[in-house]
């Protein structure tokens, strides 16, 4: 059953206000600005988390979908974000640390698998307890596989966990693929493999098999960024501003109007979605929204 809210426009409104303010008071200096290290990612991971929460609480936890709206128009983005800095973060790890197949998948499947299972079983028990409603053998078995062939709000275990799915293929598919001396062709290869498998016939819905072939560029994506990032694009890139400038009050005045020039962008693209569109342009305009906004973390 879903919520009705009065005037969603107003409580939305105040909403954002709130929330406004939260962030301001809570904003602290960068400790290495310029670069895209575990501080920036973990920043970006929340934005994503919260993209993927306000959407699914204005489309399917409230009646009016116009509650949270703008804020609920972006979990495409958040998934995008996430299959990123998931290339991004494997990348660059890989690349300064070489693993064995073993070693990979001893750590990264753990580290996967056993923070989903914890959650899979927490819900289970409390739809078995609150709710008295249980699931089919081979529902939960596939589950604990990490197997997802559907994304239903209202009939799955958790619909969210078909990303689990799809990022557990890139998982296996990583080690074997990657190479440390050809980060770029690896990336490709990943991006060909994804393609072709995407144009399969696969075990799950048509609707999911949509959201795979909508999401399957940004894993290698971000791949490819974790070797640009290598280079320091956002130092080099403030070195420029410095030259160009002279003193470091000018070229911080102009970084911050590009960084505003950027949440700018990213606000008219996300609520310029492409969605409806077909999946060759949502998937360009997710892409386009996401990357001025990793531009404005740098």
């Amino acid at each position: 059953m879903r919520i009705n809210i009065a005037d969603p426009v107003f409580q939305t409104t105040l909403f954002i206000i709130f929330f406004a303010l939260f962030v301001v008071a809570t904003l602290k200096r960068d400790t290495k600005p310029y670069e895209m290290d575990h501080g920036h990612t973990d920043e970006l991971k929340g934005v994503a988390i919260l993209m993927v929460v306000f959407s699914h609480i204005g489309y399917f936890l409230f009646a009016d979908t116009r509650f949270l709206f703008p804020l609920s128009i972006a979990a495409g983005v958040g998934v995008n974000i996430f299959l990123f800095l998931s290339g991004f973060g494997l990348t660059s790890s890989e690349l300064k640390v070489k693993k064995t197949w073993k070693e990979f998948y001893a750590k990264r499947l753990k580290t996967i698998f056993v923070p989903m299972w914890i959650a899979l079983a927490l819900i289970l028990a409390m739809d078995y307890f609150l709710l008295g409603k249980t699931y089919e053998l081979p529902v939960v078995i596939k589950s604990f596989l990490g197997f997802f062939p559907v994304a239903d709000i209202f009939t799955s275990i958790n619909s969210a966990l078909w990303y689990f799915t799809f990022i557990l293929f890139y998982y296996l598919l990583f080690p074997i693929i990657f190479r440390r001396s050809q980060p770029l062709f690896s990336a490709f290869v990943m991006l060909l493999l994804g393609y072709l498998v995407t144009r399969l016939t696969l075990p799950v819905t048509k609707d999911l098999l949509q959201l795979y072939r909508t999401h399957i560029l940004l894993f290698p994506l971000g791949m490819a960024f974790a070797w640009l990032n290598e280079k320091k694009p956002g130092v080099k890139f403030q070195e420029v501003l410095l030259k160009v400038f002279h003193t470091s009050l000018l070229a911080g005045v102009v970084r911050y109007l590009i960084v505003a020039g950027l949440l700018f962008v990213f606000g008219y693209t996300a609520v310029h979605s492409g969605v409806g569109k077909g999946v060759t342009a949502e998937q360009l305009s997710s892409i386009v929204t996401m990357l001025v906004l990793i531009a404005a973390f740098l």
